[in-house]
Formats: structure tokens, sequence, C-alpha cells
């Protein structure tokens, strides 16, 4: 109770503290040039501890829409949203128990009665579990290993698990060590994913003695479909009943024998899933600045940072304090980007003589979830792709040190080098230029669409991605060198004579999850995507896919033979594939199915 009344007066706070700093004067056009003064107000209004951390959705969020769109209209910036200033896209939010969960078990053909459980503590459906209705026996089968390279490991090689329930160890027999020989094949997915290859009705996941006995919290991840068959992690006490007592005595021989020990459970089991997805809509904020020649004013100019952070972090949130429950303020990220992006449409609006090109404002919503709204964006533009010129992006600009910042991206088109160090003469800041275009930010969704993008970004600190990334840290001179630069930037590109030329400057893709495996196919995961495959966002010129005739908008929907519902079943669908190989890959493309042949 006492935690109850203390969270009722830190709500009435912070209810108080929004009435007071909702109106926050900085949305007029008071001053339409960049100020210090305007950049912090921006950054203290967006990072108060009132907007709760910004996750998409939130309060905090929609405060966020409205001070974003407050400031557009004050400052004539027209609407080009798919809804005035708005582009909503559907978010999912979480995901809750259905009404149909049960689980119960009995003995063998000749017993009549059942044992029922509870869901939540006796067993809980896995995020990734499909919804389904299924009674069949059950097979144990070990840690549910298929390993065939340093180890050979075969748990369901010699068993018949087709229509079955299997029951499967979390982990692996050296779980705690960094360096085991079985981290690779211990992921709860991969399991699932190779107990329904191998024709499973369902799983049962259970802990390895030794650990605490707890469930798996039932949280939504991003990307995290349904699998195909239902996946339930149960307690050790149901296990136990399973196997008549034997699963310490399971475990040890496992571990001492390094190999299978799979057999039949003369057991029947009984369950029934059902899960629901959260799903809301949030929205990208976006304004537009009319060029004034008749016919550059066609094209245009973006510049965008992302408004929304971590929320109250927590676990599996991307916070960097993964066990403190608090509001991720992100000052730096991305505060500092989105006052940028103000400060910017107030000075270029009142400028707009000065412009021959139309320049786009965008507030993108939940990057900090894998992109979201620029991907959303770069898949529903509300203007034809083919127009924007380039894409300046500006995440986390607000702690500049000795005057320096890096520049992403300038390998997009082979002008950019050359027209950054011109712009910066009069600026005088050390640019630490990096070609590649692709980066975990949102200028990567435009350049995997050939578009010539920038990133501006001051570097990472202690407080990235923690509660103490506030205001206070804030460098409000060093980020007002960098919008200036960027404002005379824009002038610069929304009057050159000739369109820039797009160049592909390194990968596509995040380069880690290339160098996990053996063979790569050159596509652009769609991470956005809520296709059930694998959706991609192009293929690599000349690479497997590309040659084999793979195109933005196909989602891959088989990997020789074995089905894929979405980018963990792609990962690892390709770790299994050898250089050399030629993998038939069924394709969906504008709802019918194609058969390519990818060699590797």
């Amino acid at each position: 109770m006492k935690h109850k009344i203390y969270l009722s007066f830190i709500i009435l706070i912070l209810f108080l503290g929004c009435s007071q700093i909702s109106d926050h004067k900085s949305t007029s056009a008071s001053n339409p040039e960049i100020t210090t003064d305007d950049i912090l107000g921006h950054i203290k209004f967006l990072s108060d501890d009132h907007m709760g951390g910004r996750y998409p959705g939130s309060e905090g969020s929609n405060k966020t829409v409205k001070y974003l769109v407050d400031y557009f209209k004050n400052n004539n910036i027209e609407p080009i949203g798919s809804n005035g200033y708005l582009q909503p896209f559907e978010f999912i939010t979480g995901v809750n128990l259905g009404e149909q969960n049960n689980l119960k078990s009995k003995g063998s053909l000749l017993e009549i009665y059942w044992t029922n459980y509870q869901v939540g503590s006796d067993y809980i459906p896995l995020e990734f579990s499909s919804n389904a209705n299924v009674e069949a026996n059950v097979v144990f089968t070990g840690y549910g290993f298929s390993i065939n390279d340093s180890v050979h490991w075969e748990d369901y090689a010699n068993i018949n698990i087709d229509g079955k329930w299997v029951m499967v160890f979390r982990g692996g027999p050296d779980d705690d060590s960094p360096h085991s020989s079985f981290t690779a094949h211990t992921p709860l997915r991969k399991k699932a994913l190779l107990a329904k290859d191998n024709k499973a009705a369902g799983v049962l996941f259970i802990n390895q003695a030794g650990d605490t006995d707890d469930l798996i919290p039932l949280k939504h991840a991003p990307n995290s479909t349904s699998i195909g068959i239902p996946v339930l992690h149960i307690s050790r006490r149901i296990a136990n009943e399973l196997t008549d007592n034997k699963l310490d005595a399971l475990q040890k021989e496992l571990d001492k024998n390094q190999g299978p020990n799979s057999y039949y459970i003369e057991k029947s089991v009984k369950a029934s899933v059902s899960l629901v997805k959260k799903i809301i809509n949030v929205p990208n904020v976006m304004g537009k600045i009319s060029g004034t020649d008749p016919n550059l004013k066609k094209e245009f100019i973006v510049i965008g940072a992302h408004f929304d952070h971590l929320g109250f972090g927590g676990n599996e949130s991307g916070s960097l304090s993964p066990d403190t429950l608090a509001i991720h303020n992100g000052a730096d990220d991305n505060a500092s980007g989105t006052a940028g992006v103000l400060e910017l449409a107030g000075k270029l609006s009142a400028n707009r003589n000065l412009l021959k090109r139309s320049i786009l404002l965008m507030g993108y919503n939940a990057e900090e979830e894998g992109l979201l709204g620029s991907k959303y964006f770069v898949n529903n533009p509300t203007v034809d792709l083919s127009m924007i010129v380039s894409m300046i992006n500006m995440d986390m600009i607000g702690r500049m040190s000795d005057k320096k910042i890096t520049v992403g991206g300038t390998g997009t088109t082979s002008e950019f080098e050359m027209i950054l160090k011109e712009v910066n003469k009069n600026h005088g800041l050390q640019l630490k230029m990096s070609p590649e275009g692709y980066g975990p930010s949102d200028h990567a969704s435009f350049y995997v669409n050939d578009i010539p993008v920038l990133f501006f970004f001051t570097g990472t600190h202690t407080d990235y991605h923690k509660p103490s990334d506030d205001w206070q840290h804030i460098n409000v001179q060093g980020e007002k060198k960098v919008v200036d630069l960027i404002y005379d930037l824009t002038l610069k590109l929304s009057n050159l004579d000739e369109k820039l030329v797009f160049t592909e400057a390194g990968p596509k893709e995040p380069t880690q999850s290339r160098r996990s495996f053996n063979v790569t196919f050159g596509v652009i995961p769609s991470y956005g995507s809520q296709a059930e495959g694998l959706e991609i966002d192009g293929a690599r010129k000349d690479g497997p896919a590309a040659n084999a005739g793979m195109q933005k908008g196909d989602v891959i929907i088989e990997i020789g033979g074995k089905e894929i519902k979405n980018i963990y079943d792609y990962m690892y669908r390709l770790a299994e594939l050898k250089s050399g190989q030629t993998v038939e890959v069924k394709i969906l493309r504008n709802d019918k199915e194609l058969l390519l042949s990818v060699n590797l």
C-alpha cells in the first residue's frame, strides 16, 4: 500500500508538471533564428520526466507528436502525411494471454482423469508460440540438438516425433561457459524450429536442474511472429510428473555422455494456446516547405530525426541499465536530433525564398524498435521516392566534444565530401567522414532505397540508453554549431543545378548479420514488415538473390523446402547452408508463389 500511495503522489506531481509545461512557448514562430535557448528549450521539454521516456503510443509520445505538429503549424509548414501532419502505422505494444489457455496431462490410454495445470504458475506459452489445440503423446528429446560440426549430437536421429509433443531442456550441457560449443544451438526459437522441422506437434521447454524454476515472462519482442506450432515453458514439477521423477537423472546422463538420450513417454498432454497481440496506431510527423523553382520544387531534401525513446526501460527494452526500471529521458537520444529538425524547420520556413528544391521535415516514431517509422515511410511514401535528392538524419547530436562530429554516408554520392568541405569553411568543425550508407538509425531506410544519405552524430557516451541521459549533459553550443552547418548544407543542396547521383557505399544490411554465416543471400530484410515470411527491401546488385531474380517486396516463404515465417527462421536456415550450394527458394510476389534457384 505504501508503494501505491507513493506512486499516486508521483503521478499527481507529474500531472501538475504536465499542465505547466505542455504549452511551452518554443512551439511559436517568434524567432526564426537557430538559438541555443530554443534548442535547449526543445530538449528540456522533450526529455522532461513528464514525457515518460517517449515510448511509442504512450502519453509522453502523444504529447511529443502534438508538440511537433503545433510547431509545424505555427511556422507555416504544410502537412504532407497521409492524415494531415501524421502518417499512422501499426505498432505492436505487447502480447497477452487470450481467453482459452489450458494445459492438462494423463497417464496411459486406459486412464480417464486429466490433471489440470494453472497458466502463469505451472506453465506459460512463449511469445512465438502459435495459437492451437493439441492433444498428443510426449517424447523426451534431451537438449533438442541437431549438431554436426565440431560436435556431433542428434537428439532426433533415431526417434519418430511426428505428431507428438517434445520435451526439451533449455540451454546446453555447459550452458554457463562463454566458450561453449553449444551456444549457437541453444536459442529457444532455434530449438523449437528444429522440432517443427522434425514434425513435432508442439514443444515443452523445461529448466535445467540447479536453475530457479521461474517461468519465462510473456513479453513481446520485435519480429516475434508465431513459429507454427504451440510452444510452452512448463515447470519442473510438471516435467517430473511426466517422467516419473527422472528429470535429474536424465540431465546427468545427457551431460555425462554428451550425446542423445531420447525416449517415448507413455503419457498424453492436451493444451490450448491463445495469445493476443496488442496493436495500436502510432504516427510519424511530417511537414513540407515548398521550393521556389518551378521544376526543382518537385524534388525533395528530407531532414529527419526519430523522437521516440525507451520509456521506463527494463529487460529487453534496449536499456543498458536493464535491471533499473526508471524513466529513460533520452535527451541526446534523440531529443537533440528532434530539436535540430524543429530549429531547421523554423529557419528554413522563414527563408523559403532561398530554396529551389522542397524540404520534407520528418519526426520518426519507433526507431528504437527497429527503424519502424522510417521503414514505414519508405514503404508507404507520401511523395515519389525517386524525387528525394538526399536524406539528412540527426541522431544524438547533443554531446559535441572539441568541435568534432561524425558524418556518415559521405560515399553515397560522389559529391558529398566536396560539398561538406566547402560548407564547413564557414564553420570550422572537425568532420570525421564515414562513407558507408548503412547504419543503426533512420537514414538506413533511405539508403537501402538508393537515396543519398548523411548521418550527423556527435558520438556515444556513458549515458547512452540509460536513465542518466538528461538535458543537463547537453552541449547546447556544440549542437547549435551542428544545426547551423546543416542549415547551410541544406541551402547548398537545395540550389544544386543537377540532382545528386546515388552511389552504393558499403553493405545494405547490418554487418553483424553477415559475419555469423558461411553464406549470404545478399538481401535487405524489411525488419518492420508484418508479412508472414521474410519480406525484403531489396537485393544487393550481383548478389545470389539478385542473380536469382529476387527483388524488393518479395517475401521469402521457404528455403530448401523448409518454411520461413520470419527473420529468425531465415537466419537459422541460412546458417545451415554452405558456399557453392544451390538452394530452391520459394517466394511470394504480388500474392503469387514463385520458385527461384539461388546459387551461393
